[in-house]
């Protein structure tokens, strides 16, 4: 029988409770997303919204997938990077069923599983990853036993770049579509900073930048153009460069930000001037869900990467480039 792996993602806003068969087969993908009242994540209250809606969602995967937990292989859980209250939400649980009902504990690197859970749904064999989310922009390849990083923010995400200023223009969360949607309108771009550094960008200085054009009455429609340019303009400088060092011959979009159809543009672009593929990861497959935690967890079962229970402490800074992925061997 294939092995069969239940994950936990609780990184951030979402509970999400994903079941993955070795063959690939995602099972079940059952998520649920704390909406913030104020705009923003409260720690405390996505942990509240996480424990609350933990056995219903459980539920409904199992029942999706048509599988008791005592059928389980292994059970995989987020432990980083992420949210402390959230991360402990879903490490606690996962604890409590490998511990009941003896089954294997699996640590998964949240990062990790993003950019794997891409790379399955797109069938992509060993891409240049641009990993962006809420809380992460990378620019992520394989070499030498793990993930390495050639180029990521120096300070804040584009994601969060996106939602803080969409926040500050009194516009609904998520940002990014909605920034996308007024961008639309935008005629003209303005002067902005441009802060690109070696490989790595910078979003803190634009959008200090654009807070105070918007307190000048510049329009909000050029506003709106000129920070999604711009952010994707550096992005995709980094990009390039990446694809131009490492030769890679596909270039894959993963994380939220992936669903952005005007970086897709621009990534196809780069793509195309360096003769490689781009691929999407699946809008269902973008944001934070089980099924990505659940599919790492398989590759990490069958190379033989467990954890003791007392042992999972969560990781909150931990970065992709410090895990090993053996499986990419």
């Amino acid at each position: 029988m294939p092995l069969v792996v239940l994950g936990i993602e609780s990184t951030a806003h979402t509970f999400g409770v994903g079941i993955a068969r070795e063959d690939g087969k995602i099972l079940a993908n059952i998520n649920s997303t704390y909406i913030p009242i104020h705009g923003g994540i409260l720690p405390r209250e996505a942990a509240r919204h996480h424990a609350n809606v933990a056995h219903k969602i459980i539920l409904k995967a199992l029942e999706k997938a048509d599988i008791r937990l005592e059928e389980i292989d292994g059970i995989a859980v987020a432990l980083g990077p992420g949210l402390g209250p959230c991360l402990r939400v879903g490490a606690f649980i996962a604890r409590i069923l490998a511990l009941s009902y003896d089954k294997p504990l699996i640590p998964v690197n949240h990062a990790v599983a993003h950019v794997e859970i891409a790379r399955l749904t797109v069938c992509a064999r060993d891409p240049l990853f641009v990993y962006v989310s809420g809380g992460n922009t990378q620019i992520v390849a394989y070499s030498q036993g793990r993930y390495r990083v050639f180029g990521e923010t120096l300070d804040i995400p584009i994601g969060n770049f996106f939602d803080t200023l969409a926040r500050e223009l009194g516009l609904p969360q998520p940002g990014t579509p909605q920034i996308e949607k007024l961008a639309i309108k935008g005629k003209n771009i303005i002067d902005l900073p441009y802060i690109v550094k070696g490989q790595d960008v910078s979003y803190s200085g634009l959008l200090t930048a654009i807070l105070r054009k918007f307190k000048e009455d510049v329009c909000l429609e050029d506003l709106c153009l000129s920070a999604m340019e711009y952010a994707y303009a550096m992005l995709a400088e980094v990009v390039e460069r990446a694809l131009a060092h490492t030769q890679k011959r596909e270039l894959v979009l993963a994380g939220g930000v992936a669903r952005s159809k005007r970086l897709q543009e621009i990534m196809q672009c780069v793509a195309e001037e360096h003769d490689a593929i781009f691929k999407v990861v699946p809008d269902e497959y973008a944001g934070d869900n089980g099924a990505m935690i659940a599919w790492t967890g398989v590759l990490c079962l069958k190379s033989g990467i467990t954890i003791q229970p007392e042992e999972s402490v969560i990781r909150q800074r931990w970065r992709i480039d410090e895990v090993d992925v053996p499986w990419m061997q």
